[in-house]
Formats: structure tokens, sequence, C-alpha cells
């Protein structure tokens, strides 16, 4: 019965693949051909199948990009940009799309301890600080077993400033594993997708105005209090915002 479910499973995820290949390759020809709207249709269908990858968002943003759309253009780059970093296309055509908003927020750079340790936490992700860790952990003891076995004085020490100096590094790894893996929980970003939206002092139409945003704009969500979130902008700013104003990425 179970080889049977899997072979099942098997022969839809084969058919899914093939349909999704399929749209992905009719909306390249859409898109190459100028009919951006109906090149969108084929790329959300995919989308629909809960199937994704940085080369359909960057395509949907494209193609977006095209029709001046400003929000979901920035909205799908971001997509992309989150599963490729480094991939230096995305990057320029999301410079392109954030010259379209309005709003112009100056971004507070991070200054002297804690723009050090940032700098050294994004040097790779969560799964690779652990790797680091776990391998000067394995050197450490390889390292810390030959100073029992060596009988050289200038080799003993050697062997036991690497091991310390290893021990160092797996205690360093895991920190900064952790370190990110808490910054990466907070990390809640969202696209403005009203044109132009209200942000409020509090969670309630009656609450006073502190400024307006428009379409396009990267925030960091805070909070959630029913209909309502917490937003923060680059530059510190606080506010609240309507749910239905806003996307999160």
């Amino acid at each position: 019965m179970k080889q049977f479910l899997y072979i099942l499973i098997f022969f839809i995820s084969s058919i899914t693949f093939a349909q999704n290949q399929s749209l992905f390759e009719q909306g390249n020809t859409l898109y190459n051909e100028g009919r951006y709207e109906e090149a969108i249709q084929k790329y959300q269908a995919i989308l629909k199948t809960k199937n994704h990858s940085e080369a359909l968002y960057f395509n949907l943003a494209n193609s977006h990009y095209k029709l001046n759309h400003i929000a979901p253009s920035i909205y799908y780059y971001e997509k992309a940009l989150q599963l490729a970093p480094d991939d230096q296309d995305i990057i320029n055509n999301l410079a392109f799309a954030k010259n379209m908003t309005i709003d112009a927020i100056d971004v507070v750079p991070s200054a002297g301890f804690n723009k050090l340790i940032r700098s050294i936490t994004d040097v790779m992700s969560v799964d690779n600080w652990a790797k680091v860790s776990v391998g000067s952990v394995i050197l450490f003891v390889i390292i810390f077993l030959l100073y029992y076995v060596t009988y050289s004085t200038l080799k003993k020490r050697i062997a036991f400033i690497t091991s310390n100096l290893f021990l160092f590094l797996a205690v360093f790894s895991v920190a900064i594993a952790f370190h990110k893996n808490n910054l990466n929980k907070k990390d809640k970003p969202a696209i403005i997708f009203a044109q132009e939206t209200v942000i409020k002092s509090e969670p309630n139409k009656r609450s006073q105005e502190l400024f307006r945003l428009h379409e396009g704009t990267k925030v960091q969500i805070l909070d959630t209090v029913n209909q309502w979130k917490e937003i923060k902008l680059a530059d510190g700013k606080v506010g609240w915002i309507e749910n239905e104003d806003i996307k999160e990425l």
C-alpha cells in the first residue's frame, strides 16, 4: 500500500512539474511578445501550486515593472532576492524599481560594536555558522588528543594553543549562529501596496496621523493587533498601518 502511495505521489509531482515548466515557458514567450498581463497570469498560476523559485519571482517582477506596477515589482524582486541574495541582475532591477517610489527614507546606519557584529553575522547563514562550529569542535578534539600523545614540548605548546583557538572558534560560531537566528526571527519585511496610506499612532482609525507612506516602500513588521500592524521604517519611525495596505514578504 505504501509503495503504491509513493508511486502515486511521484506521478502527481511529475505531472505538476511538467505543467509548471510549460506554464513558465508560456509566460516567458508572452513576456518576450510584450504581453505582460498574460505573462503574469501564467506565472501566478505556477505560484498557486506552491512552487516558487528566484527565476519565477524575477520574471514576475519584470512583468510588473514593465507595466509600472510599483509595489508588485518591488515585492517580487525582494522575494527573488531572498532566494538568491547575491544575484546582480535582481539587485540591479530592484534598484530601478525602487526609483519609481515616492517616499525618500534615510537609512539609519549601524555604528561601532553593533556594526561590527552585524557585518560578521551576515558573512554566512545560520546553517553555515553551525557547520563551522561542528568542524571546529572536531578539530579541537583531534588536536587536543595530539597534545596528550606527543612528547615534544614545542609540539605540545603548539597543539595546546591551536586546540584552544578551535575551541574559541566553536563557541564563537555557536554564539553568532544563535544571534543570526534571532535576527532572522525578528526580520519581518513587508511592502506597502496601497497607493497612499495613513500611518497612525495607535491601532485604530481614530488615533493621530503620524505620517503617510506610498506604494513600494519597504518596512519592518513589529507587531500585529487585530486588523493593524505596527511597522518600523529604515529611519527609525514607528507607527500602525491597516493590514489591507501592506503585504509581508
